[in-house]
């Protein structure tokens, strides 16, 4: 009874372990590209991606489970294993070829965290490399250095002056590439909510970082939204949140001073307000107001 639990346990390893192989690649991928493009939030994309490589490797598991299909393990779904997997790890590298050209560039010095990122893939380049070896020749290789590279990077990872700077925000260099489709249309329902719901134009001395910083992402990463989605800067962004409130004001507070409504708009001064109103509506704010009197 013991003997047949021990042979079991040793045949669902395997499948266990080459299932694990088969989304090293693609989350590794996935990890690199949110790190050098500063992506705080996964895009639907990605899960989905991930999601449909995941049910792959699941349904082969429970058609052809490894303890009774171990010649077709072996024979077939192995290699497609490692051929996903190694491309993964060649998408992974092409992410990371900014930050290669400037590691063996004179003129340029990498950050701790554009290492920590080469470390990680050159280490896992190390095991891909050790599985496919172990697998034509010596299977002990890729155990071997798995276990290397990971005591490697925990070192690197613990060296106290790494930690302090390891997960820090790549340059914006490498971070301005386009923000995915589905990810900025998330963003930007975020970010329309935040002014609805806290109104933070009304506040005169808003700032881009305040903003970003309750939306959860890095300044630029807001200002490239902004710019790329939105075809606006921050200031033209918080204006037309400033001229809505405004035209409302203007309709329904007769009560109100045309400069006491731009005040309450958020508007820094009465020049301010009348200069930006009108480039916007196309009339002052007095002409606005005399439609609804």
């Amino acid at each position: 009874m013991i003997f047949t639990k021990d042979v079991d346990r040793e045949l669902i390893i395997p499948q266990i372990g080459l299932s694990a192989c088969f989304l090293i690649g693609i989350l590794l991928f996935y990890y690199l590209k949110s790190s050098v493009e500063n992506i705080r939030i996964i895009p639907n994309s990605w899960k989905i991606h991930i999601a449909v490589l995941f049910l792959v490797v699941l349904i082969v598991g429970l058609i052809k489970p490894y303890e009774t299909n171990i010649e077709f393990w072996h024979i077939y779904f192995v290699h497609f294993i490692y051929f996903i997997w190694g491309i993964y790890m060649l998408l992974s590298g092409f992410v990371l070829k900014d930050i290669f050209h400037k590691l063996f560039s004179k003129s340029q010095k990498c950050t701790t965290a554009e290492l920590w990122l080469v470390a990680v893939f050159v280490g896992n380049v190390l095991i891909f490399t050790a599985y496919m070896v172990g697998y034509f020749y010596l299977y002990l290789v890729g155990t071997i250095t798995f276990s290397v590279v990971f005591y490697g990077l925990l070192f690197f990872f613990l060296f106290k002056k790494n930690r302090n700077t390891i997960f820090q925000d790549i340059p914006q260099k490498y971070g301005a590439k386009k923000i995915d489709e589905s990810e900025a249309n998330f963003l930007i329902k975020q970010l329309n909510d935040l002014m609805k719901d806290k109104e933070l134009y009304k506040k005169s001395d808003i700032k881009l970082q305040l903003v970003a910083k309750d939306i959860h992402i890095s300044t630029h990463k807001l200002s490239q939204l902004l710019n790329d989605n939105l075809g606006k800067s921050f200031a033209s962004y918080i204006n037309d949140h400033r001229i809505d409130e405004a035209k409302r004001l203007l309709q329904e507070n007769n009560q109100y001073t045309l400069e006491a409504i731009g005040y309450e708009a958020g508007f820094s001064s009465k020049s301010s307000f009348y200069a930006t109103f009108k480039k916007a509506v196309g009339k002052t704010p007095a002409e606005f107001q005399k439609q609804f009197m």
